[in-house]
Protein backbone atom coordinates (compact mmCIF):
# COMPACT_ATOMS: atom_id res chain seq x y z
CA UNK A 1 0.00 0.00 0.00
CA UNK A 2 1.25 3.31 -1.20
CA UNK A 3 2.24 6.60 0.95
CA UNK A 4 1.99 9.87 -1.60
CA UNK A 5 2.50 13.42 -0.76
CA UNK A 6 2.90 14.76 -4.22
CA UNK A 7 -0.56 15.63 -6.03
CA UNK A 8 0.54 14.91 -9.32
CA UNK A 9 1.82 11.61 -8.61
CA UNK A 10 -1.55 11.16 -6.90
CA UNK A 11 -3.63 11.81 -9.95
CA UNK A 12 -1.72 9.44 -11.95
CA UNK A 13 -2.13 6.98 -9.19
CA UNK A 14 -6.10 7.23 -9.37
CA UNK A 15 -5.93 6.79 -12.83
CA UNK A 16 -4.15 3.62 -12.71
CA UNK A 17 -6.55 2.67 -10.12
CA UNK A 18 -9.39 3.66 -11.87
CA UNK A 19 -8.52 1.60 -15.15
CA UNK A 20 -7.61 -1.13 -13.20
CA UNK A 21 -11.24 -2.95 -15.53
CA UNK A 22 -11.77 -1.84 -18.75
CA UNK A 23 -14.82 -3.95 -19.92
CA UNK A 24 -14.45 -4.07 -23.57
CA UNK A 25 -12.01 -4.12 -24.27
CA UNK A 26 -10.10 -8.05 -23.33
CA UNK A 27 -10.17 -9.32 -27.17
CA UNK A 28 -9.75 -12.68 -25.45
CA UNK A 29 -12.68 -12.39 -22.75
CA UNK A 30 -14.85 -10.94 -25.88
CA UNK A 31 -14.06 -13.94 -27.71
CA UNK A 32 -15.11 -16.30 -25.26
CA UNK A 33 -17.99 -14.72 -23.63
CA UNK A 34 -19.43 -13.94 -27.30
CA UNK A 35 -18.92 -17.81 -27.53
CA UNK A 36 -21.14 -18.70 -25.02
CA UNK A 37 -23.59 -16.53 -25.99
CA UNK A 38 -23.99 -17.51 -29.32
CA UNK A 39 -24.33 -21.11 -28.12
CA UNK A 40 -26.82 -20.17 -25.45
CA UNK A 41 -28.72 -18.46 -27.83
CA UNK A 42 -28.72 -21.07 -30.50
CA UNK A 43 -29.27 -24.51 -28.14
CA UNK A 44 -30.88 -22.51 -25.26
CA UNK A 45 -31.03 -25.14 -21.88
CA UNK A 46 -28.42 -27.59 -23.16
CA UNK A 47 -25.67 -24.80 -23.58
CA UNK A 48 -26.63 -23.34 -20.20
CA UNK A 49 -26.55 -27.16 -19.10
CA UNK A 50 -23.09 -27.35 -20.73
CA UNK A 51 -21.37 -24.51 -19.50
CA UNK A 52 -22.49 -25.02 -16.26
CA UNK A 53 -20.77 -28.39 -15.92
CA UNK A 54 -17.51 -26.24 -17.45
CA UNK A 55 -17.11 -24.01 -15.48
CA UNK A 56 -18.75 -24.48 -11.85
CA UNK A 57 -18.31 -28.30 -12.01
CA UNK A 58 -21.71 -29.83 -11.69
CA UNK A 59 -24.88 -30.84 -13.54
CA UNK A 60 -27.62 -28.30 -12.89
CA UNK A 61 -30.76 -30.76 -13.33
CA UNK A 62 -32.94 -29.71 -12.47
CA UNK A 63 -31.90 -25.94 -12.37
CA UNK A 64 -35.07 -24.71 -10.76
CA UNK A 65 -35.18 -24.04 -7.39
CA UNK A 66 -38.75 -25.47 -6.25
CA UNK A 67 -41.02 -22.59 -4.11
CA UNK A 68 -40.93 -25.44 -1.74
CA UNK A 69 -36.96 -25.25 -1.64
CA UNK A 70 -37.39 -21.49 -0.82
CA UNK A 71 -39.63 -21.89 1.71
CA UNK A 72 -38.08 -24.55 3.32
CA UNK A 73 -34.83 -21.88 3.36
CA UNK A 74 -36.54 -19.24 4.99
CA UNK A 75 -38.03 -21.64 7.90
CA UNK A 76 -34.67 -23.14 7.90
CA UNK A 77 -32.58 -19.90 8.45
CA UNK A 78 -31.44 -18.59 12.33
CA UNK A 79 -34.11 -16.68 14.08
CA UNK A 80 -31.64 -13.58 13.99
CA UNK A 81 -30.91 -13.71 10.74
CA UNK A 82 -34.67 -13.66 9.69
CA UNK A 83 -34.93 -10.83 11.88
CA UNK A 84 -32.37 -8.55 10.60
CA UNK A 85 -33.42 -9.91 6.64
CA UNK A 86 -36.61 -8.38 7.75
CA UNK A 87 -35.70 -5.44 8.70
CA UNK A 88 -33.39 -4.78 5.64
CA UNK A 89 -36.22 -5.48 3.53
CA UNK A 90 -38.21 -2.38 5.15
CA UNK A 91 -35.75 0.22 5.19
CA UNK A 92 -34.75 -0.51 1.55
CA UNK A 93 -38.46 -1.01 0.42
CA UNK A 94 -39.78 2.23 2.40
CA UNK A 95 -36.89 4.02 0.18
CA UNK A 96 -37.35 2.94 -3.14
CA UNK A 97 -41.19 3.65 -2.66
CA UNK A 98 -40.04 7.37 -2.61
CA UNK A 99 -38.58 6.89 -6.37
CA UNK A 100 -41.45 6.33 -7.96
CA UNK A 101 -41.87 8.52 -10.97
CA UNK A 102 -44.64 10.58 -10.94
CA UNK A 103 -46.18 10.48 -14.66
CA UNK A 104 -47.41 13.70 -15.58
CA UNK A 105 -49.96 15.96 -18.42
CA UNK A 106 -49.17 19.33 -19.89
CA UNK A 107 -52.05 21.23 -21.44
CA UNK A 108 -51.85 24.04 -23.61
CA UNK A 109 -53.91 26.65 -24.32
CA UNK A 110 -55.22 25.33 -27.82
CA UNK A 111 -56.43 22.28 -26.59
CA UNK A 112 -53.28 20.33 -27.12
CA UNK A 113 -51.92 18.17 -24.28
CA UNK A 114 -48.59 16.37 -24.08
CA UNK A 115 -47.87 13.29 -21.19
CA UNK A 116 -45.26 11.11 -19.71
CA UNK A 117 -45.86 8.25 -19.00
CA UNK A 118 -44.04 5.37 -16.31
CA UNK A 119 -44.66 1.30 -16.97
CA UNK A 120 -42.55 -1.11 -15.43
CA UNK A 121 -41.08 -3.53 -17.43
CA UNK A 122 -42.46 -6.97 -17.42
CA UNK A 123 -40.31 -9.35 -16.85
CA UNK A 124 -36.44 -8.61 -14.96
CA UNK A 125 -33.86 -10.62 -14.20
CA UNK A 126 -31.54 -10.37 -11.43
CA UNK A 127 -27.87 -11.65 -11.02
CA UNK A 128 -26.67 -13.10 -8.15
CA UNK A 129 -22.79 -13.70 -8.00
CA UNK A 130 -21.88 -17.03 -5.73
CA UNK A 131 -18.12 -17.66 -5.85
CA UNK A 132 -16.12 -16.07 -2.91
CA UNK A 133 -19.13 -15.08 -0.91
CA UNK A 134 -22.64 -14.99 -0.40
CA UNK A 135 -24.87 -12.08 -1.37
CA UNK A 136 -28.39 -11.91 0.35
CA UNK A 137 -27.88 -8.47 0.61
CA UNK A 138 -27.58 -8.15 -3.08
CA UNK A 139 -31.26 -10.19 -3.56
CA UNK A 140 -32.78 -7.50 -1.85
CA UNK A 141 -31.02 -4.75 -2.91
CA UNK A 142 -32.39 -5.97 -6.85
CA UNK A 143 -35.58 -7.45 -6.20
CA UNK A 144 -36.78 -4.53 -3.93
CA UNK A 145 -36.63 -1.94 -6.55
CA UNK A 146 -38.31 -4.38 -9.24
CA UNK A 147 -41.29 -5.20 -7.07
CA UNK A 148 -41.81 -1.81 -5.87
CA UNK A 149 -42.03 -0.58 -9.57
CA UNK A 150 -44.64 -3.35 -10.72
CA UNK A 151 -42.58 -5.82 -12.35
CA UNK A 152 -44.61 -8.87 -13.11
CA UNK A 153 -41.99 -11.60 -13.12
CA UNK A 154 -38.51 -11.65 -11.40
CA UNK A 155 -36.03 -14.58 -12.54
CA UNK A 156 -33.37 -14.86 -10.32
CA UNK A 157 -30.01 -16.52 -11.25
CA UNK A 158 -27.13 -17.60 -8.79
CA UNK A 159 -24.27 -20.08 -9.06
CA UNK A 160 -24.42 -23.45 -7.22
CA UNK A 161 -21.07 -24.43 -5.79
CA UNK A 162 -19.70 -27.42 -6.78
CA UNK A 163 -22.66 -29.92 -5.33
CA UNK A 164 -24.85 -27.39 -7.13
CA UNK A 165 -25.76 -25.41 -3.93
CA UNK A 166 -27.16 -22.20 -3.57
CA UNK A 167 -26.12 -20.56 0.02
CA UNK A 168 -29.53 -21.22 1.88
CA UNK A 169 -30.20 -17.55 3.56
CA UNK A 170 -29.71 -16.27 -0.46
CA UNK A 171 -32.66 -18.47 -1.35
CA UNK A 172 -34.04 -17.26 2.11
CA UNK A 173 -34.13 -13.11 1.24
CA UNK A 174 -35.55 -14.48 -2.41
CA UNK A 175 -38.52 -16.02 -0.59
CA UNK A 176 -38.67 -13.21 1.89
CA UNK A 177 -38.46 -10.53 -1.83
CA UNK A 178 -41.60 -12.64 -3.34
CA UNK A 179 -39.49 -14.15 -5.92
CA UNK A 180 -40.43 -17.65 -7.06
CA UNK A 181 -38.29 -17.73 -9.98
CA UNK A 182 -34.79 -18.92 -9.15
CA UNK A 183 -32.71 -21.01 -10.98
CA UNK A 184 -29.04 -22.34 -10.36
CA UNK A 185 -27.16 -20.84 -13.02
CA UNK A 186 -24.59 -18.37 -13.22
CA UNK A 187 -21.65 -16.87 -15.09
CA UNK A 188 -22.22 -15.51 -18.84
CA UNK A 189 -24.23 -18.76 -19.79
CA UNK A 190 -27.26 -17.14 -16.99
CA UNK A 191 -26.67 -13.83 -18.75
CA UNK A 192 -27.03 -15.48 -22.48
CA UNK A 193 -30.29 -17.57 -20.90
CA UNK A 194 -31.66 -14.36 -19.14
CA UNK A 195 -31.55 -12.04 -22.63
CA UNK A 196 -32.13 -14.58 -25.17
CA UNK A 197 -34.28 -17.10 -23.42
CA UNK A 198 -34.80 -20.54 -23.64
CA UNK A 199 -37.43 -23.76 -22.73
CA UNK A 200 -37.11 -22.98 -18.88
CA UNK A 201 -36.19 -19.57 -18.79
CA UNK A 202 -38.25 -16.83 -19.83
CA UNK A 203 -36.48 -13.38 -22.16
CA UNK A 204 -36.53 -10.91 -19.92
CA UNK A 205 -36.45 -6.97 -20.41
CA UNK A 206 -33.95 -5.96 -17.90
CA UNK A 207 -30.90 -7.60 -16.06
CA UNK A 208 -29.62 -6.02 -12.90
CA UNK A 209 -27.38 -7.45 -9.98
CA UNK A 210 -22.68 -7.39 -10.41
CA UNK A 211 -21.21 -10.63 -11.52
CA UNK A 212 -17.44 -11.12 -12.48
CA UNK A 213 -15.35 -10.14 -15.53
CA UNK A 214 -17.14 -12.53 -17.65
CA UNK A 215 -20.88 -11.83 -16.65
CA UNK A 216 -20.10 -7.75 -17.00
CA UNK A 217 -18.98 -8.53 -20.64
CA UNK A 218 -22.26 -10.82 -21.46
CA UNK A 219 -24.34 -7.80 -19.72
CA UNK A 220 -22.36 -5.61 -21.99
CA UNK A 221 -22.45 -7.93 -25.30
CA UNK A 222 -26.14 -8.28 -24.97
CA UNK A 223 -26.94 -4.81 -24.42
CA UNK A 224 -29.49 -3.46 -27.28
CA UNK A 225 -31.44 -6.12 -27.01
CA UNK A 226 -31.94 -6.43 -23.35
CA UNK A 227 -31.67 -3.69 -20.80
CA UNK A 228 -28.85 -3.57 -18.03
CA UNK A 229 -28.72 -1.62 -15.00
CA UNK A 230 -24.86 -0.99 -15.30
CA UNK A 231 -21.29 -2.40 -15.73
CA UNK A 232 -20.20 -2.89 -12.34
CA UNK A 233 -16.41 -3.39 -11.72
CA UNK A 234 -14.74 -4.17 -8.51
CA UNK A 235 -15.87 -2.28 -4.83
CA UNK A 236 -14.16 0.85 -3.95
CA UNK A 237 -13.75 2.96 -0.88
CA UNK A 238 -12.25 6.50 -0.53
CA UNK A 239 -11.99 7.86 2.18
CA UNK A 240 -11.32 11.87 3.03
CA UNK A 241 -10.58 12.01 7.23
CA UNK A 242 -8.37 14.18 9.04
CA UNK A 243 -6.88 14.27 12.27
CA UNK A 244 -10.06 13.58 14.48
CA UNK A 245 -10.26 10.50 12.94
CA UNK A 246 -9.36 7.31 14.44
CA UNK A 247 -7.44 5.12 12.67
CA UNK A 248 -8.47 2.08 14.11
CA UNK A 249 -11.59 2.58 12.32
CA UNK A 250 -10.08 4.12 8.91
CA UNK A 251 -8.51 0.61 8.59
CA UNK A 252 -11.15 -1.18 9.26
CA UNK A 253 -13.53 0.72 6.86
CA UNK A 254 -10.57 0.10 4.18
CA UNK A 255 -10.17 -3.93 4.48
CA UNK A 256 -14.16 -3.98 4.61
CA UNK A 257 -13.76 -3.13 0.99
CA UNK A 258 -10.35 -4.92 0.24
CA UNK A 259 -11.79 -8.42 1.57
CA UNK A 260 -14.35 -8.35 -1.07
CA UNK A 261 -12.26 -9.09 -4.12
CA UNK A 262 -8.25 -9.14 -4.61
CA UNK A 263 -9.76 -6.03 -7.46
CA UNK A 264 -11.02 -4.00 -4.83
CA UNK A 265 -9.80 -0.75 -4.39
CA UNK A 266 -9.36 1.28 -0.80
CA UNK A 267 -8.22 4.42 -0.70
CA UNK A 268 -7.39 6.92 1.84
CA UNK A 269 -7.03 10.87 1.48
CA UNK A 270 -5.85 12.71 4.89
CA UNK A 271 -4.68 15.89 6.03
CA UNK A 272 -2.81 14.24 8.82
CA UNK A 273 0.82 12.66 8.53
CA UNK A 274 0.10 10.93 11.82
CA UNK A 275 -2.62 9.38 10.36
CA UNK A 276 -1.13 7.95 7.23
CA UNK A 277 1.44 6.02 9.25
CA UNK A 278 -0.77 4.60 11.65
CA UNK A 279 -3.53 3.34 9.08
CA UNK A 280 -1.22 1.91 7.16
CA UNK A 281 0.42 -0.07 10.32
CA UNK A 282 -3.29 -0.92 11.21
CA UNK A 283 -3.94 -2.31 8.12
CA UNK A 284 -1.39 -4.83 8.14
CA UNK A 285 -2.27 -5.52 11.82
CA UNK A 286 -5.23 -6.35 10.81
CA UNK A 287 -4.55 -8.47 8.08
CA UNK A 288 -2.38 -11.00 9.76
CA UNK A 289 -5.59 -12.66 11.28
CA UNK A 290 -7.63 -12.01 8.85
CA UNK A 291 -9.90 -14.86 7.37
CA UNK A 292 -9.50 -13.40 3.76
CA UNK A 293 -6.08 -12.71 4.40
CA UNK A 294 -4.99 -13.38 0.86
CA UNK A 295 -7.77 -11.30 -0.89
CA UNK A 296 -7.39 -8.60 1.34
CA UNK A 297 -3.34 -8.64 1.02
CA UNK A 298 -3.83 -8.68 -3.01
CA UNK A 299 -6.29 -5.93 -2.50
CA UNK A 300 -4.11 -3.36 -0.55
CA UNK A 301 -1.21 -4.08 -2.13
CA UNK A 302 -1.92 -3.55 -5.80
CA UNK A 303 -4.87 -1.27 -5.40
CA UNK A 304 -4.40 0.46 -2.23
CA UNK A 305 -3.64 4.00 -1.77
CA UNK A 306 -2.86 6.59 1.19
CA UNK A 307 -2.42 9.87 0.16
CA UNK A 308 -0.90 13.06 2.15
CA UNK A 309 -3.02 16.47 0.88
CA UNK A 310 -2.32 19.64 2.02
CA UNK A 311 -5.38 20.70 2.75
CA UNK A 312 -9.48 20.03 2.28
CA UNK A 313 -9.60 21.47 -0.82
CA UNK A 314 -6.90 19.25 -2.21
CA UNK A 315 -8.97 15.91 -0.75
CA UNK A 316 -11.76 17.44 -2.52
CA UNK A 317 -10.18 17.57 -6.10
CA UNK A 318 -8.93 14.37 -5.51
CA UNK A 319 -12.37 12.71 -4.59
CA UNK A 320 -14.25 14.44 -7.37
CA UNK A 321 -11.80 13.19 -9.91
CA UNK A 322 -11.53 9.70 -8.81
CA UNK A 323 -15.53 9.93 -8.52
CA UNK A 324 -15.47 6.92 -6.30
CA UNK A 325 -17.79 4.18 -5.32
CA UNK A 326 -18.28 4.87 -1.54
CA UNK A 327 -17.02 7.90 -0.21
CA UNK A 328 -16.65 8.35 3.62
CA UNK A 329 -15.77 11.23 5.41
CA UNK A 330 -14.55 11.43 8.35
CA UNK A 331 -13.37 14.90 9.53
CA UNK A 332 -14.81 17.37 12.60
CA UNK A 333 -17.33 18.82 9.90
CA UNK A 334 -18.40 15.99 7.78
CA UNK A 335 -21.52 18.28 5.82
CA UNK A 336 -18.25 20.86 5.44
CA UNK A 337 -16.71 18.79 3.15
CA UNK A 338 -20.03 17.59 1.96
CA UNK A 339 -20.79 20.84 0.10
CA UNK A 340 -17.85 20.48 -2.31
CA UNK A 341 -18.38 16.68 -3.08
CA UNK A 342 -20.01 16.41 -6.79
CA UNK A 343 -18.84 12.90 -8.10
CA UNK A 344 -19.55 9.70 -5.99
CA UNK A 345 -21.89 6.79 -6.06
CA UNK A 346 -22.98 7.07 -2.41
CA UNK A 347 -21.61 9.37 0.46
CA UNK A 348 -21.49 8.48 4.14
CA UNK A 349 -21.19 10.88 6.71
CA UNK A 350 -19.26 10.91 9.82
CA UNK A 351 -17.59 7.78 12.52
CA UNK A 352 -21.18 6.29 13.16
CA UNK A 353 -21.52 5.62 8.91
CA UNK A 354 -19.53 3.12 8.10
CA UNK A 355 -19.95 1.93 4.76
CA UNK A 356 -21.27 -1.35 5.60
CA UNK A 357 -24.69 0.31 7.01
CA UNK A 358 -25.44 0.83 3.11
CA UNK A 359 -24.50 -2.31 2.17
CA UNK A 360 -27.19 -3.93 4.25
CA UNK A 361 -29.72 -2.21 5.48
CA UNK A 362 -29.79 2.17 4.77
CA UNK A 363 -32.55 2.10 2.29
CA UNK A 364 -30.40 3.51 -0.62
CA UNK A 365 -29.48 1.03 -3.00
CA UNK A 366 -26.18 -0.54 -2.95
CA UNK A 367 -25.72 -1.00 -6.64
CA UNK A 368 -23.15 2.01 -7.27
CA UNK A 369 -21.59 3.09 -10.31
CA UNK A 370 -17.56 2.33 -10.23
CA UNK A 371 -14.41 3.13 -12.07
CA UNK A 372 -15.53 6.74 -11.96
CA UNK A 373 -18.70 6.09 -13.46
CA UNK A 374 -20.44 8.14 -10.78
CA UNK A 375 -19.46 11.18 -12.56
CA UNK A 376 -22.74 10.53 -14.81
CA UNK A 377 -24.35 8.01 -12.98
CA UNK A 378 -26.71 6.65 -10.07
CA UNK A 379 -27.70 3.95 -8.24
CA UNK A 380 -29.67 1.58 -9.48
CA UNK A 381 -33.28 2.25 -8.32
CA UNK A 382 -36.79 1.71 -9.31
CA UNK A 383 -36.42 3.74 -12.84
CA UNK A 384 -34.21 1.02 -14.09
CA UNK A 385 -37.06 -1.46 -13.52
CA UNK A 386 -39.49 1.14 -15.93
CA UNK A 387 -40.01 2.86 -18.74
CA UNK A 388 -41.74 6.13 -19.99
CA UNK A 389 -43.53 7.03 -22.92
CA UNK A 390 -44.25 10.15 -24.20
CA UNK A 391 -48.14 10.67 -25.12
CA UNK A 392 -49.13 13.30 -27.72
CA UNK A 393 -52.25 15.15 -28.41
CA UNK A 394 -53.54 18.03 -31.11
CA UNK A 395 -56.45 18.89 -32.20
CA UNK A 396 -57.20 20.86 -35.26
CA UNK A 397 -56.61 24.34 -33.41
CA UNK A 398 -53.88 23.73 -32.20
CA UNK A 399 -51.91 22.07 -34.86
CA UNK A 400 -53.04 25.04 -37.27
CA UNK A 401 -51.35 27.38 -34.61
CA UNK A 402 -48.06 25.39 -33.97
CA UNK A 403 -48.35 24.82 -38.12
CA UNK A 404 -46.00 27.45 -39.21
CA UNK A 405 -43.19 26.75 -36.73
CA UNK A 406 -42.84 22.41 -37.66
CA UNK A 407 -43.04 23.49 -40.98
CA UNK A 408 -40.31 26.01 -41.01
CA UNK A 409 -38.20 23.29 -39.00
CA UNK A 410 -39.18 20.15 -41.46
CA UNK A 411 -38.16 22.34 -44.56
CA UNK A 412 -34.74 23.57 -42.42
CA UNK A 413 -33.72 20.26 -41.85
CA UNK A 414 -34.14 19.29 -45.66
CA UNK A 415 -37.41 17.11 -44.78
CA UNK A 416 -40.23 17.90 -47.28
CA UNK A 417 -42.34 14.71 -46.65
CA UNK A 418 -42.52 16.38 -43.05
CA UNK A 419 -43.59 19.53 -43.73
CA UNK A 420 -46.13 18.14 -46.22
CA UNK A 421 -47.52 16.27 -43.45
CA UNK A 422 -48.53 19.29 -42.18
CA UNK A 423 -49.37 21.29 -44.70
CA UNK A 424 -52.01 18.33 -46.12
CA UNK A 425 -53.78 18.95 -43.66
CA UNK A 426 -54.99 22.00 -44.24
CA UNK A 427 -55.19 22.09 -48.03
CA UNK A 428 -58.94 22.87 -47.86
Amino acid sequence: MKIIKNKNDAIQELKRISDRTNFGNNNKINAIVQEILQEVKTHGDNAVKKYTKKFDGFNPEPMKITPDELRDAWDEIDNNIKRSLEVAHKRIKRFHEREIPPSFTLKGKHGDSVQRRWRPVKNAGIYIPGGRAAYPSTVLMNAIPAKVAGVEEITMVSPGNTKGKINKTVLAAAYLSGINKVFRIGGAQAIGALAFGTNQINKVDVISGPGNIYVTTAKKLIYGSTGIDSLAGPSEILIIADETAESTHIASDLLAQAEHDPLASSILLTTSKRHAKEVLEEVYKKIDNHPRKEICTQSIENWGLIVICEDYESCIELSNNFAPEHLEILTLDPKKILEGIENAGAIFLGKWTPEAVGDYLAGPNHTLPTSGNSRFSGSLGVETFMKNTSIIEFNEESLKVNSLDIINLAKSEGLHSHANSVQIRFKD
